[in-house]
């Protein structure tokens, strides 16, 4: 019964091995493209009630960060992929300008709309890495 233990406890420590050693393998633009959607996850999840659109400002200067290093990243293999994500991003933050400026229900109906065109071209690309992440 020992002996049986101890092979099985060594193949489970093999298989989480092996498996750890494949995560490592990813180039850096899948770590980019990853924190670009944490970070769109932050900004859908910004409740304006609670938090205002100054929230916003925030994340979405973070989100340009992200995005910098994506690109950096990526060294011009996804460039086309990656821009209507940058020109998406721009517009939200126009949105969110826009909004602070005058919060009225117009205003803030473009930042959803901005916000789900970013959502939407994140995910594009995010289609297009798969093959890469």
């Amino acid at each position: 019964m020992g002996r049986i233990s101890r092979a099985i406890a060594f193949a489970a420590a093999a298989v989480v091995l092996g498996t750890g050693a494949c995560s490592t393998d990813q180039p850096p633009v899948c770590d980019s493209l990853g924190a670009v959607q944490d970070n769109l996850t932050r900004i859908r999840n910004v409740t304006v009630a609670e938090n205002g659109l100054t929230q916003f400002k925030t994340d979405l200067a973070q989100l340009k960060v992200n995005l910098q290093q994506l690109s950096a990243d990526a060294k011009g293999e996804f460039a086309t992929e990656l821009e209507p994500v940058q020109a998406a991003a721009s517009q939200l933050s126009a949105s969110v300008d826009t909004a602070r400026a005058t919060p009225d229900a117009t205003n803030l109906s473009g930042v959803r709309t901005s916000l789900n065109v970013l959502a939407s071209s994140v995910q594009e690309l995010g289609n297009s890495l798969a093959g890469t992440c």
